[in-house]
């Protein structure tokens, strides 16, 4: 297979990662606290030509780009429900337990599972929703093997991060680049 060519012949598209996740936000004031205090993420400058209020975060590799609404009803309703199939972003963390201290010291109402899978490798998953209602995944998911399911064109893993680990035995043609 030619290089950047999916099996299906097209070119794979020439993308390198996660630049942003954009959230609306009823005070973006709070929101930027939130994010920098509870997640550590670091308050960065945003383009001038932005005329309306917002706010740019970044840390870990990806940036949180708060946007103050102008339609509430464009936020979620109900900022205490928590349920693991909704909508939600993820951060990989190197040490839960100490990630779920911070969560009881900001006072953040969560809730905690544990996965295995049939190898028995476990996963640790924390849930809570951020000042406007939006969840919030914090996880080893790390822990689990990255198994191409058939023949999906080229994984692309990114040097300098965390990745998970990649195996490469489940499926016959896979191929992978850092």
């Amino acid at each position: 297979m030619q290089e950047g060519k999916e099996e299906s012949g097209a070119a794979a598209p020439p993308l390198l990662a996660l630049n942003h996740v954009s959230r609306l936000c009823r005070n973006v004031k709070k929101s930027i606290d939130f994010y920098t205090k509870v997640l550590g993420f670091v308050l960065v400058e945003r383009p001038p030509a932005l005329d309306f209020d917002g706010a740019w975060l970044f840390n870990y590799g990806v940036g949180i780009h708060l946007v103050q609404s102008k339609d509430d009803d464009k936020l979620p309703s109900d900022s205490h429900h928590l349920d693991p199939m909704d909508n939600h972003i993820s951060f990989q963390c190197e040490d839960m337990e100490e990630m779920e201290q911070r969560l009881k010291e900001f006072n953040t109402e969560y809730i905690k599972r544990t996965m295995e899978d049939e190898s028995g490798t476990k996963i640790d998953q924390l849930f809570f929703n951020d000042p406007d209602g939006f969840m919030v995944e914090i996880c080893n998911c790390e822990n689990l093997k990255l198994v191409p399911a058939g023949s999906m064109g080229k994984i692309k893993l990114p040097f300098d991060r965390h990745n998970p680990p990649l195996d490469l035995d489940a499926n016959s043609n896979p191929s992978y680049s850092y």
